[in-house]
């Protein structure tokens, strides 16, 4: 069982930046990262990174999102830059799956919410 926290979402004006942390009890094997979701949507797989440090993203976050770890405390990093309004969503921190575009975590954290406004 892998226990996450994640932490660090506000509220920004489109253009800064927020970096969300998750503090996770081990790494779990295969990929750990976030997902967003938005009202009563499925949640989106947003970023992803596995233990030899190889990262994925998904097209929309490509170029302003960073995702990153510190092995040694066994936390997640994302850092969101030039964020736009359709950013806006609930963040969760999650572990143990597959891929951004078609993966189905294990494990989740509680969620931690980004508002962006224009």
């Amino acid at each position: 069982q892998v226990h996450l926290v994640d932490s660090g979402g506000g509220s920004v004006q489109a253009g800064g930046s927020l970096r969300l942390s998750c503090q996770a009890s081990e790494y779990s094997q295969n990929f750990m990262g976030w997902f967003r979701q938005t009202g009563g949507n499925e949640r989106k797989g947003v970023a992803a990174i596995d233990s030899a440090g190889r990262t994925s993203y998904a097209s929309s976050v490509k170029g302003r999102f960073t995702i990153s770890k510190d092995d040694a405390n066994n936390t997640l990093f994302l850092q969101m830059d030039s964020l736009k309004p359709e950013d806006t969503a609930t963040y969760y921190c999650a572990a143990d799956f597959y891929s951004v575009e078609y993966g189905l975590p294990r494990f989740w954290g509680q969620g931690t919410q980004v508002t962006v406004s224009s």
